[in-house]
């Protein structure tokens, strides 16, 4: 946690805001404003509560500072987060409550947390006014567990064209540049959080396929002499130690926030995913909007928007031989290479933020009221 989040959070900040807010807000009538609450980590969670606080903006709705959801009344909050919404303080609270279910398949070894929400949301699920899901999967559980299908929202989660433009024919070289990679080698990204906590992440998180990475990659070394892996996002400590351990040439860099993602993506000749669960990922679609070939496992909403071989390369969780096979494919047929950067930048412009605004109207009716 950055010192400047600390004094946001710290107990003197708390007290003054439990001492205005109240006040501030007590004409407010009832459900006038939303408020969308991240995590405060600065990376997936609060990209989509920045982004839905803009949907919401367009759409004509009042939306009120996050950090002061806990003190107000009866009006509206939505966490992107359900492990956070699912927790006491949300669900006794006087807000309508909504939440994002992008993934945690009850179930999962090593995962119970996975199984305390689940059992958390059957619980509670006529306390839940709203629902968004990204994929099949999860719409078909949280149903399951009993919360009303008239609440449950299909959402894809978008991408900010404007943030990730298709790149330019001199981009490749100036990234490659710019991030000290070698302008003849054969370059997989992987552009994502695989490690536990937000630190070193030594520890793995298995849910994301950190291992089935380390292998693909490896196996990769046979038949791509230049290879070369790029990654971003924070604790990858696992990851590193490994292709270190393989001798496998990488370079790890800290963006600190993501809008600094795209120029990393345009010195990528392939993105891969490798992840066992998803609500995203949000990198298949950032990928397609920069123009760079995308292979990934079947999970999340990536195993709806991609179609193999047309925008995209899909292999089963897991199948090592098949993501390895899909990247060797990229680095021998260029032509290839290219019908998916064509057919994949269609995609993100179909699934740009401000094409899914209807989508989230229709979540937000009835949740939260329109400003007059």
């Amino acid at each position: 946690m950055t010192t400047a989040l600390r004094r946001l959070t710290s107990a003197p900040s708390r007290a003054l805001l439990g001492a205005y807010v109240p006040a501030r807000t007590a004409s407010w009538p009832e459900a006038s404003r939303l408020f969308v609450v991240g995590d405060e980590l600065g990376w997936s969670i609060d990209d989509d509560r920045v982004r839905l606080t803009a949907a919401a903006r367009r759409l004509g709705y009042e939306v009120a500072p996050p950090s002061w959801a806990r003190f107000a009344r009866d009006q509206a909050v939505f966490h992107p987060n359900h492990f956070d919404a699912l927790q006491p303080r949300w669900l006794e609270s006087p807000h309508r409550l909504g939440l994002s279910y992008f993934h945690g398949r009850p179930g999962t070894a090593g995962y119970p947390e996975f199984d305390r929400a689940y059992e958390t949301l059957r619980r509670n699920a006529a306390r839940i006014d709203r629902v968004q899901v990204t994929h099949a999967e999860m719409h078909g559980l949280v149903i399951a567990a009993g919360v009303d299908p008239d609440r449950v929202f299909r959402i894809p989660i978008g991408v900010d064209i404007e943030r990730f433009p298709l790149a330019e024919p001199d981009a490749r070289a100036s990234a490659r540049t710019a991030f000290g990679i070698p302008e003849s080698a054969f370059v997989v990204g992987s552009f994502l959080k695989d490690g536990v906590g937000m630190a070193d992440g030594s520890e793995p998180k298995l849910v994301k396929g950190p291992d089935t990475l380390v292998a693909t990659v490896g196996r990769l070394r046979a038949s791509i002499p230049e290879l070369f892996v790029f990654l971003t996002g924070p604790a990858r400590g696992f990851v590193r130690r490994e292709l270190e351990r393989l001798g496998i040439a990488h370079h790890h860099v800290s963006l600190g926030s993501r809008d600094a993602l795209a120029a990393a993506y345009y010195a990528l000749d392939v993105q891969l995913v490798a992840s066992r669960q998803e609500g995203g990922p949000k990198a298949a679609l950032e990928a397609m909007a920069t123009g760079v070939p995308l292979v990934t496992t079947r999970v999340g909403q990536a195993a709806e928007l991609v179609i193999d071989g047309e925008n995209g390369l899909l292999a089963d969780v897991d199948d090592v031989d098949r993501l390895a096979g899909a990247v060797t494919l990229l680095y021998e047929d260029g032509a290839l290479g290219e019908r998916l950067r064509s057919a994949g930048r269609l995609t993100a412009e179909t699934h740009a933020d401000e094409r899914l605004d209807a989508r989230w109207a229709e979540l937000l009716e009835g949740f939260v009221q329109r400003a007059s």
